[in-house]
């Protein structure tokens, strides 16, 4: 892995926030895993859930990562929940697949509501998406297969 270890690049922002060396707000934070908003929203709410130990991407889990993206799953709702978002079933809980992930550092995306997201955003975190995976697709295939397509 080069210069990463446990506690992640130098040189990656996510690595940084996630071990309190940048100004960013951190919501809610556990060993595990730091929330935080989102610099560019795509919803009203949009918050990112992030391991503090640095993984590139969603393609580099396994199926022994389930009981993690699992926690970050909890995180994201938890988040959305104490932000009072009501209608939980107007959300999207996901993952970009690279090379589309804006930062390289594994991080699980929670917006809503997801009805009112602009056309950009739809077309970034929507269904129809190409390049947005949700968090319940990314469990199955690492149950089913043990690696994300």
């Amino acid at each position: 892995m080069g210069s990463q270890d446990a506690s992640g690049s130098e040189d990656c922002h996510f690595c940084q926030i996630a071990n309190n060396r940048t100004d960013t707000e951190i919501l809610l934070s556990g060993d595990e895993l730091v929330c935080f908003r989102d610099v560019k929203p795509g919803a009203a709410h949009h918050y990112l859930v992030v391991p503090r130990r640095h993984i590139d991407n969603c393609k580099t889990l396994r199926a022994d990562s389930v009981p993690l993206v699992e926690r970050m799953e909890k995180m994201g709702m938890s988040i959305l929940e104490k932000n009072k978002v009501c209608d939980l079933d107007d959300i999207r809980l996901g993952f970009h697949l690279p090379p589309f992930s804006s930062v390289p550092h594994l991080h699980l995306h929670a917006l809503a509501p997801a009805s009112e997201m602009n056309l950009k955003s739809q077309l970034r975190y929507g269904p129809q998406s190409y390049w947005f995976i949700t968090v319940d697709k990314v469990l199955s295939q690492l149950k089913t297969d043990g690696k994300v397509k």
